[in-house]
């Protein structure tokens, strides 16, 4: 089985990484960067509208 993951953006300190979509919360909800702290929406941490749809799909 391939592993999915997404790639993740920080709007307030351009961090970017990967992550597992069943690692994060629902793309509603909060989220904040693990090196600025910045608290968001997790859609707008998504890369692409694809990362957003491979989230939505493992709520």
């Amino acid at each position: 089985m391939v592993e999915a993951f997404v790639r993740l953006l920080c709007p307030e300190c351009g961090k970017d990484w990967e992550d597992g979509p069943t690692e994060l919360p629902g793309h509603r909800k909060n989220f904040s960067c693990p090196t600025c702290h910045a608290t968001r929406r997790l859609a707008e941490f998504m890369r692409t509208e694809r990362d957003l749809e491979l989230v939505k799909q493992f709520e």
